[in-house]
């Protein structure tokens, strides 16, 4: 048997009533809606969004407060403290996920300054401030920027 052979049985089916089409049907005019009023306008069955009954709406009863700056990025900031534990020659996000120093893998990462590094790594990440790359240029490695 497959999906499109079943039946759904004698009492399994109910035709929808079909309004809105004209007075011959008996539901024709206000379609079954009454005479004006919410429930008679368009969105009254599903209500207004968030339409509380005229109760004062829920967002605009919450103090609104900060700023979301739309040009956020979602980067993950690793000091130079954390990669000096790290035993690697090449340290990239893979690296930085194992040793728990990153969340995620596929999302920036950002190497800041803190901290001091005093063996040579080679790093593969996003972006790096200033001072980190000083910092691990003069330890004898190198930053590559992906």
């Amino acid at each position: 048997m497959r999906l499109n052979e079943f039946t759904p049985g004698k009492t399994g089916t109910k035709k929808r009533k079909r309004i809105g089409r004209g007075p011959g049907s008996g539901w024709g005019t206000t379609a079954g809606r009454g005479q004006k009023g919410a429930g008679a306008r368009k969105s009254a069955s599903a209500g207004r969004a968030a339409f509380e009954g005229g109760q004062m709406p829920i967002q605009r009863r919450i103090p609104k407060r900060g700023f979301k700056s739309p040009f956020d990025k979602d980067t993950q900031i690793v000091n130079l403290k954390k990669i000096a534990l790290i035993d690697a020659a090449v340290i990239d996000a893979k690296v930085l996920f194992d040793h728990g120093a990153v969340k995620k893998t596929d999302k920036p990462i950002k190497v800041l300054g803190y901290g001091s590094i005093s063996k040579a790594v080679t790093l593969k990440v996003s972006s790096i401030s200033e001072n980190a790359k000083k910092a691990i240029e003069a330890a004898g490695g190198k930053v590559e920027i992906i």
